[in-house]
């Protein structure tokens, strides 16, 4: 029954997901449907804004090739894939593809939601501890911070119930204290469409009916008025022991829903207020570091960056809604136009940090990593418009030359890489290994494992640049013989 319930709940979610790719994809057996590898690579894609590497034919070879590329991107993600091979994938081994899909739902769905939880809350500013006003107001922020780091402490799991724990205490009676029994008389799910909009229904009235029509009511709601996919049935709910990833995957949707809503301007600018001291606090520590490390050895100053880095990833994330916010120039106040500046600012001077170390790279190292980024450079340009066909052939044989003169350097890189001693006179690194790491994994994943679908691409586009030259001339040449004049001209341009 847990099988059945997951098999349905995930493959709802998943088209839920797929309805925004392009073409859209519709999934009808989770167990048969994965195993050529498309679904997974066009559910990844849509999570993840990234375009990934593909084999796009359907034979044994392009299936199993298409999976192992699912997984290594998961896995380049830092996720722990246990006992999930691309053999019981492309088999389609029920308990295996449940695991897979549970793990890309936690991560991409629970986690990254149950992160932003804490930007509900005010941020203390970094530089100013809390006891230094004794105000209530300061009491009150205090406490807030309080609350917020022993979130942050809480797995995802625990964070998600806390929300709902929070969304439903605003409702005397209603108590959430699992994902499994707690949501079996469908109160919660109806206490939560309340809390997030308050006339749809009436909880009262719901306590004096059966689970099965709280159920029934809180799923028509939330899929009809709050345009929450439909992922559960009554009856997998309403029974004994509920499986608590099919509830945990729906409740993560009225979080999703709930971050959607708009924001008052008030709790807008106190956000925009936080951010900018945050930026700010990062700015003075990016400076001061600059200074502290002026003098030190290349790998002291890159051990250096990857610290900062690594809190720097970590302390925005509360930040990133406001940071990220899509409003156009022309609807941004002035505090977040501010804001939107001092973030470019910070990120230009990291970049610059990051370009300096690169350039200090002991030899051969510094050519081999300009050799990287002028790589990257090349694949990651849009390619040529085909509307000017003529105008097209030409820069994509120009492309094709520069690309073909790096990839002729290819091998000699990577025998460079691979053999280089990383000790210098007195056996101290030179560089350290998580950069020698990096430069490899973009020498073999990035660049080998792309260069041919790059060539073949830049092939494609010449080919097509050409047939549509053809196309225009045939267009033209396509009329009765003229003038002798006109012949000798159709046949020069021929």
């Amino acid at each position: 029954q847990r099988e059945f319930t997951q098999k349905k709940t995930f493959t709802s979610w998943i088209n839920s997901i797929l309805a925004k790719h392009t073409p859209p994809y519709v999934v009808s057996d989770l167990y048969t449907d994965i195993q050529q590898g498309h679904l997974l690579l066009d559910l990844l894609e849509v999570l993840s804004g990234q375009h990934l590497p593909r084999e796009k034919g359907f034979n044994t070879f392009q299936c199993r090739s298409n999976i192992e590329n699912a997984l290594t991107f998961l896995k380049s993600r830092s996720l722990k894939l246990i006992n999930i091979h691309v053999a019981d994938i492309i088999e389609g081994k029920p308990s295996i593809v449940l695991g897979l899909i549970w793990t890309i739902i936690f991560h991409f769905h629970i986690e990254e939601l149950a992160r932003t939880l804490a930007c509900t809350y005010n941020q203390p500013s970094p530089d100013r501890p809390g006891a230094a006003d004794s105000s209530p107001k300061a009491n009150r922020s205090t406490k807030k911070s309080a609350k917020i780091k022993e979130r942050w402490k809480m797995s995802a799991t625990k964070a998600l119930l806390l929300w709902a724990k929070e969304q439903c205490s605003l409702h005397g009676s209603v108590s959430v204290t699992d994902f499994k029994s707690s949501w079996r008389s469908g109160l919660a799910f109806l206490a939560i469409i309340q809390t997030l909009r308050p006339g749809l229904v009436d909880l009262e009235k719901a306590k004096a009916r059966s689970n099965k029509e709280n159920l029934k009511e809180a799923f028509r709601i939330a899929e009809l008025e709050l345009n929450i996919p439909r992922l559960l049935e009554p009856e997998d709910v309403d029974t004994v022991n509920p499986d608590e990833k099919s509830i945990m995957t729906y409740v993560a949707q009225f979080l999703q829903y709930s971050k959607n809503l708009p924001e008052s301007e008030e709790d807008m600018q106190e956000k925009v207020r936080e951010a900018m001291g945050w930026l700010a606090a990062q700015e003075e520590k990016l400076a001061k570091l600059l200074v502290e490390t002026e003098n030190e050895t290349y790998y002291q100053k890159y051990k250096e960056m990857m610290s900062f880095m690594e809190t720097f990833n970590q302390e925005k994330i509360p930040f990133l809604p406001v940071l990220s916010s899509k409003r156009g120039e022309a609807e941004l106040s002035e505090g977040q136009q501010q804001m939107r500046e001092e973030w470019d600012k910070v990120i230009s001077q990291i970049n610059e940090w990051k370009a300096k170390l690169d350039q200090m790279l002991p030899s051969p190292l510094d050519s081999i990593e300009a050799w990287l980024q002028e790589v990257e450079r090349l694949q990651a340009e849009d390619l040529p418009d085909l509307q000017d066909p003529f105008k097209a052939m030409s820069v994509f044989r120009e492309i094709i030359v520069i690309f073909k003169g790096l990839m002729d350097c290819f091998d000699s890189h990577l025998d460079t890489l691979q053999s280089f001693k990383n000790e210098d006179e007195k056996n101290m690194p030179l560089v350290l290994p998580e950069k020698l790491e990096e430069m490899k994994r973009r020498l073999f994943s990035n660049i080998r494992s792309t260069n041919p679908s790059t060539f073949l691409e830049y092939h494609y586009g010449l080919c097509s640049a050409i047939a549509n030259e053809v196309k225009l001339k045939l267009n033209i040449w396509d009329v009765k013989y003229g003038a002798k004049e006109s012949v000798e001209s159709l046949l020069e341009n021929w």
